[in-house]
């Protein structure tokens, strides 16, 4: 049965970049492509972003069997790591991975995080 997990990171990013990239970089990882049909193959998963100057903090809520965990965190942390993403447009966004660990699932998150789990 899935839980839901969180997983938070740290990135740089200059202010006129594309917020979204980071999230995007992501769901390529855990799903192949940015644009793909429900449902996500390893685990369904949202990503917020929050910037503050060039830092952007990434919370990432990811649903997965417990066996998947580690391989969705690893996946997680490679995106990211790899800091760029070439957009549809044909665009390229750059950043800079400064961290990232698990996280709780806030009280706050409960129904969000249901509906990854269900999805």
């Amino acid at each position: 049965m899935r839980q839901v997990f969180a997983h938070d990171a740290v990135v740089l990013m200059r202010a006129d970049d594309d917020l979204r990239a980071p999230g995007a970089a992501v769901t390529v990882a855990l799903c192949g492509h940015w644009k793909h049909e429900p449902p996500c193959p390893l685990a369904a998963h949202h990503t917020a972003a929050e910037r503050s100057g060039d830092e952007v903090r990434l919370r990432i809520l990811f649903a997965a069997e417990p066996a998947d965990e580690t391989e969705v965190r690893d996946r997680i942390e490679a995106a990211l790591s790899r800091g760029r993403l070439d957009g549809p447009d044909g665009a390229t966004t750059r950043w800079r991975f400064r961290g990232a660990a698990p996280g709780p699932v806030g009280e706050d998150e409960g129904r969000h995080a249901e509906r990854l789990a269900q999805a």
